[in-house]
């Protein structure tokens, strides 16, 4: 299960939002070059995952498969979402203090 399950019960009093709203107030508190560094780690983890799944199926049908998947296991889906803008509030969070 996702890393953060416990802070997710009650998305609407999670520090005052949603881990996705409180992901974008601290993404709107830090210097742009902090905050595309950041993206740049999102983007470089995507494409890792793609290269890993390219090696086991047709790169050209992966956005077929990740959509299905997605709407096949939707509230799987939605609670790793939850749990990775938790993980990226905490890095900005954690990079504001650098």
């Amino acid at each position: 299960m996702a890393k953060f399950e416990a802070l997710l019960e009650d998305e609407d009093n999670i520090f005052g939002g949603t881990p996705k709203s409180k992901y974008w107030d601290f993404n709107s508190q830090v210097s742009k070059d902090l905050a595309e560094d950041e993206f740049d780690k999102i983007v470089e983890k995507i494409a890792v995952m793609e290269v890993m799944l390219a090696e086991h199926y047709d790169i050209n049908s992966l956005d077929k498969m990740i959509k299905s998947y997605a709407v096949q296991n939707m509230s799987e889906v939605e609670d790793m979402k939850k749990s990775v803008y938790m993980e990226l509030a905490g890095s900005l969070l954690e990079r504001l203090n650098d």
